[in-house]
């Protein structure tokens, strides 16, 4: 499948010092095994911040579509963040925003 017709998901992480971490990938328990690793490929953030637990994943269209996702995310306060994880708060509302 071309790289530009893959699926995209956007993943949350919750670290043990109870931060969140957003991030996006095509493979999100490969990406999740390479963060808990703390290797090379695992987000420098992440590391040390052990056990980390997937809080969240869901699909997020094509990679440029996952990006923007992120980049919202990024930006939601940690409040807004968790409502997300809890399911009040709906990925919808946050494309909408434009």
């Amino acid at each position: 499948m071309p790289a530009n017709q893959q699926k995209w998901m956007l993943y949350l992480i919750r670290c043990n010092d109870k931060t969140l971490y957003c991030g996006v990938t095509t493979d999100v328990r490969r990406r999740f095994k390479e963060h808990q690793s703390g290797g090379i490929k695992a987000a420098r953030y992440l590391r040390g911040r052990s056990p980390l637990t997937l809080a969240f994943h869901t699909a997020a269209g094509n990679r440029s579509q996952a990006l923007k996702l992120e980049y919202r995310v990024k930006k939601l306060t940690r409040a807004r963040k968790e409502k997300l994880i809890s399911g009040k708060l709906q990925l919808q509302s946050l494309l909408n925003d434009d």
